[in-house]
């Protein structure tokens, strides 16, 4: 059965929409470990590491994305380091989306109050042991919905990866415009499956928060 028209574009643009979400869920898995990492590190009365995980935050929210995704794919073999481009996109991208990620962890752990670091105290429990079981579970609900807007807009960012030749959705849409014109109908249906995606994504975080707020906020119902 023809699918109509404009919806008959489908078919030939998914295979850059599966190829732009599988960038973001790569690169959201690089960035969400390098935001926990960078963040704690930030955090850590070592200054020499605090001082690295500042720089890395730093360096990354301070330069341009492409020019990161350029530096991945046609620099680092400079240095004896070549990536293919989706490991290329899926690194500058998570290095980038994770140092604005660990201002956020940083953010939602210094936001606990101080009392329950307190009272932990109190109850003989180590500064591990705090972290992991009383100021992390309640930091994170608070820092889903601004990681959720933090992948949106890794999804808005991964058509930057066509400038390192990869064919994702935005790419996939130029070229099936320069081949069979009907440059109105294409670009809708690509605005509308960025959208759909953006939807997946927003309503994953949002039923994340509501379950993780359930367990780990003093006062929300079951």
């Amino acid at each position: 059965m023809e699918l109509p028209a404009p919806l008959d574009l489908i078919p030939s643009l998914l295979p850059g929409a599966v190829l732009t979400l599988e960038i973001t869920v790569a690169a959201m898995m690089v960035g969400v470990v390098m935001a926990f990492t960078a963040g704690l590190v930030r955090l850590s009365r070592c200054r020499p590491a605090s001082f690295l995980a500042a720089t890395y935050i730093e360096v990354f929210r301070g330069t341009s994305a492409l020019v990161q995704l350029y530096f991945a794919f046609y620099v680092l073999p400079l240095f004896g380091l070549t990536l293919s481009p989706f490991n290329a996109g899926v690194a500058a991208l998570g290095l980038n989306v994770g140092a604005y990620g660990a201002e956020i962890v940083r953010g939602a752990i210094v936001s606990i109050e101080k009392g329950q670091r307190e009272a932990a105290i109190a109850l003989s429990m180590s500064p591990a042991l705090t972290m992991r079981r009383i100021i992390l579970p309640q930091a994170v609900v608070s820092m889903l919905p601004p990681f959720g807007n933090l992948v949106i807009e890794l999804l808005k960012f991964s058509s930057l990866a066509a400038f390192i030749t990869l064919a994702e959705l935005t790419f996939t849409g130029n070229l099936l415009f320069q081949t069979e014109g009907r440059r109105e109908e294409i670009y809708v249906v690509t605005l509308g499956m960025y959208f759909a995606i953006a939807i997946v994504f927003t309503l994953l975080f949002r039923y994340a928060e509501r379950r993780l707020s359930r367990h780990f906020i003093p006062g929300v119902r079951r």
